[in-house]
């Protein structure tokens, strides 16, 4: 893959839609956010701006094959699969709120207001843009994401997709999910692999000659005429994430203290002064299938373990394992030719975050973590 200019054109947004449930949701799903200790405050959070982007490039596999394609068929696929796990369609909403609360109370309720669907072009072909000097920062316009309204969440979506067009048919697929809701892209709840399955049913069934209700170049004569009146909000990049198994016996499957070791094991492995860290605090938030746990720690304040990781059953782990997108085939037999993974927000200012996993499968204790470090210009 060779090198080509460090400039990439800017991307041309060509439609935006939400897509909800193909079915109401009954009852609805609740996810509680709630913030541990006096002085917590989920709003306060950096997890309330945050998103996990997942980034996976495709070839064209024939003539007829294109993101186009690919996302009108999505509006189908994409509302069975959210039958199956609805909450991504969720608001967050504040909840029994009074003077004594300071607005702390929080949760996610799947009441079917929809992610959001957005259709883009890039002017150029795929090769080019993987091969560019600059990718690292140019596939951040390849997600589309936008911060929680901290003051009206009610009215920001939680779950963005973005299908992109490179010129000579190769096409993306960028999703961004908030840290809220994360952990329903792991690989354990197989939502990603349970929805491309979705989609290659629809299209196997469909007529090659037929194309979806909505389907762009139906509508538009020229495709990539009409400015970008939507903005895009790319996340940016905060830094570096390390990703770790915990395999043990307890109950509970993280402390601070554990989180804290977490930390200071991809502290010691980032010696470039980009990634050296002075802040004092992490945001600690463990994920539950009906609660997240927010609280925010004062490394000074933590009372080390005396064991180290690998004596408290704690291994290293990578984005694959955990999410498994290099599988991920909307095609059948079309697996991606390049995916990327990152934590991170519109104004790219967060702190050290340390989530929290447990694991979902029956008789296993223990769960994932991730620890991301910010550069040291964002701190």
């Amino acid at each position: 893959m060779g090198n080509y200019s460090n400039a990439i054109p800017n991307i041309q947004i060509e439609s935006l839609l939400s897509v909800s449930p193909s079915k109401f949701t009954d009852p609805r799903q609740v996810r509680r956010v709630s913030a541990d200790g006096s002085s917590a405050d989920p709003f306060g959070s950096d997890i309330l701006g945050g998103c996990l982007s997942v980034l996976l490039y495709y070839n064209q596999t024939c003539p007829e094959d294109s993101g186009w394609l690919h996302a009108g068929w999505i509006k189908e696929s994409l509302g069975k699969a959210l039958l199956e796990q609805p909450i991504f369609c969720g608001r967050l909403r504040k909840i029994g709120a009074n003077a004594g609360d300071h607005d702390k109370r929080l949760e996610i309720v799947s009441n079917d207001s929809g992610i959001r669907l957005v259709e883009a072009r890039m002017p150029l072909t795929l090769a080019e843009f993987l091969g560019s000097k600059s990718l690292q920062d140019a596939e951040t316009e390849l997600v589309f994401w936008k911060d929680i309204d901290r003051e009206d969440p009610n009215f920001s979506p939680l779950f963005y997709l973005q299908v992109t067009n490179f010129e000579g048919g190769g096409y993306s697929f960028g999703i961004s999910s908030s840290l809220l809701l994360a952990d329903f892209l792991f690989k354990e709840l197989s939502f990603l692999k349970r929805w491309a399955e979705i989609h290659n049913n629809i299209m196997l069934s469909s007529p090659k000659t037929e194309s979806p209700i909505y389907y762009l170049p139906k509508f538009k004569r020229d495709v990539g005429s009409t400015a970008c009146v939507f903005g895009s909000s790319p996340s940016k990049k905060t830094g570096k994430t390390a990703i770790f198994n915990v395999r043990n016996s307890e109950s509970k499957l993280i402390t601070s203290s554990l989180a804290l070791l977490c930390v200071e094991e991809i502290e010691s492995k980032l010696t470039s002064d980009d990634h050296k860290s002075a802040s004092e605090y992490f945001s600690l938030f463990v994920n539950e299938p009906g609660n997240v746990k927010v609280e925010k720690c004062s490394k000074l304040g933590i009372v080390k373990a005396n064991l180290g990781l690998d004596k408290m059953g704690v291994t290293s782990s990578n984005w694959d394992e955990l999410i498994g997108a290099n599988e991920v085939e909307f095609r059948k037999g079309n697996r991606p030719v390049h995916v990327s993974f990152w934590v991170g927000s519109v104004s790219g200012n967060l702190d050290q975050i340390v989530m929290a996993i447990p694991s979902s499968e029956k008789g296993i204790s223990g769960g994932k973590i991730l620890v991301t470090i910010p550069n040291a210009k964002q701190i």
